[in-house]
């Protein structure tokens, strides 16, 4: 047994996903790590994931930095074990999460990725690597037979990077912040102590005249003229990315028709008052669109045309015994669709706990990958942001999806007397080629009809 440099590659998280972003690292080099320690956090096109560590040890080298978009099975991090089979004996044993085994297959946490990948950093404001300070000292030649590029470099406020670029001293926060702001520390001189960059002067990079920044070769073109404002510009990240090319692809795959309904939810809201009341909902967050989850639940057993998928490949439409039921929740890095699993087989109070789960889960990034797959149906509630409807497009693969609009007060006729009632709009998107005109329409009153008359559910 030797002490051994051990490479964490990049694992595939699941859903055959090609590469990641690195979102910030947890350890740095020097820290002694033990096996399932959270060594990175990544941010993939489903969802934010941290990686554990399949290794005891100590991090010998970070070999990809914040913001860096790397693919499955590229290195990310080596770990210097204290022991480990000699080198005549790694044959005979088997490999280790992101490791190639003996049939050349990287081992991951989910699935296997490639074999190779390369790493490649997003384009940021400011370009190129910063110019080296005139105090820098120059770098070391190579050694015989050793490439250049392979020579590493340092300067006064960075670290050495085996690739000759200077890497900038500056904690996580600050790489995060810099990220956030489209700011290349590269191109940053440190104020902080040893040459660190600090918060301030990341925020004044941040804030410069879009005039100053002048590209490779000196010339300012493009740029806007004094007085017309400026502009700024921001990576596409992982969910924008897959979102974008998520949607395009439903908008131009499958033929949308949509359905407008206003509904008198005064009855629904009444109830939902009376329920909180009660012992047994006192602890819920019972909140209307658990109300409208149910409806939903209810009328797709009338009208299973909306839970179903079209397969283009089999030539067949498939029909789902359960409601995998996705709710659309807006985050700090774009919306995300988690689904409550078997929806229909909850009742009211048990939609409203996953409801709620599901939300603060979704908020703070940490919804698994698994919990963005395979669903069948989903309510987006547009209502949260004052919006009366909309027009909602399909999330791929699901034959329906149902918005909720702003519930408040608005006049209706009541037994032909005009009265205040409470009442919101429904917006319907349903595939043509899965849900007629009938059917749609049909599921889209059913719902309503729970909605104004919560009794009618005891009557189907």
């Amino acid at each position: 047994m030797i002490g051994v440099r051990q490479e964490f590659r990049l694992p595939d998280v699941g859903e055959g996903l090609t590469e990641a972003e690195i979102v910030g690292w947890q350890v740095a080099a020097g820290d002694t790590v033990t096996v399932n320690q959270v060594l990175v956090e990544i941010e993939t096109a489903k969802a934010v994931v941290e990686l554990p560590s399949p290794f005891a040890g100590t991090v010998g080298e970070l070999l990809a930095e914040p913001g860096a978009t790397v693919q499955v099975g590229t290195p990310i991090i080596a770990i210097e074990t204290a022991g480990g089979p000699a080198p005549g004996d790694e044959a005979d044993a088997g490999a280790k999460i992101g490791e190639a085994g003996k049939d050349g297959r990287i081992a991951t946490l989910v699935g296997y990725g490639p074999r190779q990948g390369t790493a490649r950093r997003r384009p940021r404001r400011g370009g190129g690597a910063a110019p080296r300070s005139p105090s820098a000292p120059p770098a070391p030649p190579a050694p015989p037979g050793e490439p250049a590029a392979a020579r590493e470099t340092t300067a006064p406020n960075g670290s050495a990077h085996p690739n000759g670029e200077r890497v900038p001293l500056a904690t996580p926060p600050v790489r995060k912040l810099a990220k956030d702001l489209g700011v290349d520390l590269r191109s940053l001189a440190g104020s902080g102590a040893t040459g660190a960059i600090t918060r301030d002067d990341v925020r004044a990079a941040a804030s410069a005249p879009a005039e100053q920044a002048v590209p490779a070769g000196g010339t300012t073109a493009g740029a806007p003229a004094p007085g017309r404002g400026g502009s700024r510009r921001e990576p596409i990240r992982s969910v924008r990315k897959a979102t974008a090319a998520a949607m395009v692809s439903s908008a131009f795959t499958a033929p949308h028709v949509t359905e407008f309904l206003a509904v008198d939810v005064t009855a629904t809201m009444a109830l939902r008052d009376r329920l909180r009341g009660t012992r047994a909902y006192a602890e819920v967050k019972l909140t209307p669109l658990a109300f409208v989850a149910k409806a939903v639940c209810l009328a797709a057993r009338r009208t299973p045309e909306v839970n179903a998928s079209w397969d283009e490949a089999a030539g067949e439409i498939v029909y789902y015994d359960h409601v995998q039921l996705g709710i659309a929740a807006a985050t700090p890095r774009g919306l995300i669709v988690p689904k409550i699993r078997d929806a229909d087989t909850l009742d009211l109070a048990g939609l409203a706990g996953a409801l709620g789960e599901l939300t603060a889960t979704a908020r703070s990034g940490k919804t698994p990958p698994a919990d963005l797959a395979n669903g069948t149906f989903t309510i987006t509630n547009v209502g949260v942001f004052g919006v009366d409807t909309g027009t909602p497009i399909l999330n791929p693969g699901e034959a329906a999806i149902l918005a909720l609009g702003a519930i408040k007060p608005a006049p209706w006729v009541v037994d032909g007397e005009l009265a205040v009632r409470t009442v919101c709009q429904l917006a319907l998107s349903f595939d043509h080629r899965l849900v007629d005109g009938e059917q749609g329409s049909r599921f889209l009153a059913d719902v309503g009809a729970l909605l104004e008359d919560p009794g009618l559910a005891l009557t189907w």
